[in-house]
């Protein structure tokens, strides 16, 4: 196999491909000998027709399968040896298939992983602030239960009646309640602001594609959204292009954070799967100087 890259801009890649030799050999025997096992050629029983014949009667469906069957694995390969991270499906083009000098060429366009150069991670500084629960907030609380049951007095049997053995055990059930969303709300602020830290005064180009898939994931659940909140379908259709342009800003700034995200994860050996973002703020926050 011999493959050329090309780059195109900071995220896109042109390989150039070639492959021949025993691979196109190879695959063209076994798509023949497929064709073969099933073809219908008059004066021939099925699975004995001579070889000649089906090239004559089925090459050109022999070339369309060869090609379709052959340009994914070799792409893999191409990719692979070339170290690229792709990011989306490329773009073939220029493809050509030549029985006689058994070769295979083809170009393919596309996104990649864009360089980015990380600025110290580690040791990011984190203020904590001992969290607590104030008596009149549980009181408050407890206030708006019995207003919504229309009670005159807080006491065991309303505690019971909210099924909790006394008042003291309502209490301690709110205490943990509001403390369990100030935490939350704590963990998801130092979180946004690690995320920020790291991505800040970091620039390079996002990749188009990776955009505008997680543009059109936000326009679906903004959709949605209004859809549940009973807006008219023709409505919601009318809205949408004011939408995909309000969401963009988003979109990018999601972009943005998942690639770096993922950079971190790449130095630190930890796998790129579907929790990876939360495996890589974890590491972070341990890492953290925390105040």
């Amino acid at each position: 196999m011999k493959t050329e890259v090309k780059k195109i801009d900071a995220s896109k890649r042109e390989i150039s491909v070639e492959v021949g030799g025993d691979i196109v050999k190879n695959k063209f025997e076994e798509v023949f000998k497929e064709i073969g096992e099933k073809a219908k050629v008059p004066g021939f029983r099925v699975g004995h027709v001579p070889q000649d014949i089906l090239e004559k009667h089925f090459s050109s469906d022999a070339h369309r399968r060869v090609v379709e069957e052959l340009i994914p694995d070799v792409y893999t390969e191409a990719i692979k040896k070339e170290g690229l991270e792709v990011i989306e499906l490329p773009n073939i083009s220029d493809v050509n298939l030549r029985r006689d000098s058994q070769t295979l060429t083809f170009k393919a366009t596309v996104e990649v992983r864009p360089e980015i150069k990380l600025k110290s991670y580690k040791g990011i500084k984190v203020n904590y602030k001992k969290i607590e629960v104030a008596p009149d907030e549980i009181k408050r609380n407890i206030d708006s239960l019995k207003e919504a049951r229309k009670l005159d007095s807080v006491d065991d049997l309303f505690a019971k009646a909210l099924g909790y053995p006394n008042l003291s055990g309502l209490e301690d059930a709110i205490q943990r309640q509001i403390y369990i969303q100030k935490e939350n709300v704590q963990r998801q602020k130092i979180e946004h602001e690690i995320i920020e830290d790291i991505t800040k005064d970091l620039d390079f180009k996002l990749p188009q594609a990776l955009i505008q898939r997680q543009l059109e994931d936000l326009a679906r659940q903004a959709k949605l959204d209004l859809a549940l909140k009973g807006v008219p379908r023709e409505e919601i259709e009318k809205q949408e292009k004011n939408l995909v342009t309000e969401l963009e800003p988003e979109a990018k700034r999601q972009v943005k954070v998942y690639l770096v995200l993922a950079e971190v994860a790449k130095k630190e050996n930890i796998s790129l799967d579907d929790h990876m973002p939360q495996k890589v703020i974890e590491f972070l926050l341990r890492q953290a100087d925390w105040q």
